[in-house]
């Protein structure tokens, strides 16, 4: 598969706990389009402030050239999400008078973290403007983002999955299942270890909930702790056709955290790139074969859509093993999980994922059978409200 005919935004930051990470990311793509001599037809790189503001900036920034915001050289753009919208350059010349410019995209690669780039609101904006992005769809993503919807879902679909309860200022104890401290309380929607404790009591877990902190703002969920439960992963994608990485066995550096921490992940230099990790992982034939199967499952429960990370708790001793969460837009886009038996090239990600986003469109609405019946039967307004 080739892309050459076609320009590429890549897009990455946004307004999230994650920004630094999917600056790392989004850099690490935008030079994979650029230099791997698999040209495209144009890279436009798109720059997501802290403060909301979108700016063009170039393909070989290195990551110290954002520490203060937008670097030095960056062009505002105006993002318009409706149709004919997308993003324009800011006017130029003596007091604004210049002539916008259209950024013409065929496809943009979604590399924010976290918040409105993964959450849905990005890619219901994608969407309004008619842009094909790579990535989640506006549903999957909220999905994703949700950990008690997401729970939800896999439970149903009667994978093993821990058991997770919504805690909410004065909520009672858990008395249901095997429910009991100490707990794991993570925030409902938000991701990468930020805001997940581990508390014993019941008491504090509530007290934690009603701290309010940015993180935890939109809710709380505790499921039990498992502490020798330890994280195995797996990428995912759908198109060409469905396929998994590697598994990976995340390791902790040997702080005093229980669970694999935010500083784990992410603070070895390149993001997710340089996470310690066992790759591939030393799993059991039988367990690695179960977690394929489910793999899979979990794959059409979501509607995965460009790379996905799917991350699975597995106790040592009995190999038990749970369903824990997915990553729809994973640091590094999981790059580094593609490796060995299944080494897929970077640029080919990033290819065939432009591919699935142009042959694929992630939303397809249309106005058949709203005829005008409804209305020509309809009585008066007035006469509705009563």
């Amino acid at each position: 598969m080739t892309v050459a005919a076609n320009t590429v935004g890549v897009i990455f930051g946004g307004p999230s706990p994650e920004h630094d990470v999917s600056i790392l990311t989004g850099l690490q793509a935008a030079r994979a389009l650029t230099t791997t001599g698999r040209s495209v037809g144009g890279v436009e790189v798109l720059y997501w402030t802290k403060g909301e503001r979108f700016v063009s900036v170039g393909p070989a920034l290195e990551a110290s050239a954002f520490l203060e915001g937008a670097p030095k050289g960056a062009r505002e753009l105006r993002f318009v999400a409706q149709p004919g919208g997308g993003f324009f350059s800011a006017k130029t010349g003596v007091l604004g008078g210049g002539k916008e410019r259209k950024l013409e995209l065929d496809a943009v690669i979604n590399c924010c973290h976290g918040g409105p780039g993964e959450d849905g609101t990005l890619q219901a904006a994608l969407d309004m403007a008619e842009i094909p992005y790579t990535g989640p769809n506006a549903a999957g993503a909220a999905l994703g983002m949700d950990k008690l919807a997401f729970g939800g879902v896999v439970q149903a679909a009667g994978l093993p999955t821990l058991p997770r309860k919504l805690v909410l200022p004065g909520s009672d104890a858990p008395t249901w299942g095997p429910f009991s401290g100490p707990y794991i309380v993570k925030p409902r929607f938000g991701g990468s270890s930020i805001g997940i404790e581990v508390i014993n009591e019941w008491a504090d877990v509530v007290r934690y909930a009603e701290l309010g902190n940015p993180h935890t703002a939109r809710g709380v969920v505790a499921e039990p702790f498992h502490p020798d439960a330890y994280d195995v992963n797996v990428a995912v994608r759908a198109y060409p056709t469905l396929a998994l990485s590697l598994f990976e066995r995340a390791l902790r550096t040997g702080g005093s955290s229980p669970i694999l921490s935010y500083s784990d992940k992410y603070l070895g230099g390149e993001g997710m790139v340089s996470a310690p990790r066992e790759l591939p992982a030393k799993l059991d034939p039988g367990l690695e074969k179960e977690l394929s199967d489910a793999t899979a499952l979990v794959a059409g429960l979501v509607g995965v859509r460009g790379v996905w990370r799917i991350d699975f708790l597995v106790e040592a001793g009995t190999g038990e093993w749970w369903v824990n969460e997915v990553n729809t837009i994973p640091g590094s886009l999981s790059k580094y999980l593609w490796a060995g038996e299944a080494a897929v090239e970077f640029h080919t990600l990033l290819a065939d994922m432009v591919e699935e986003a142009l042959r694929r469109p992630s939303a397809q609405w249309g106005s058949m059978g709203a005829d005008g019946s409804a209305l020509r039967s309809a009585a008066s307004i007035a006469s509705k409200l009563g």
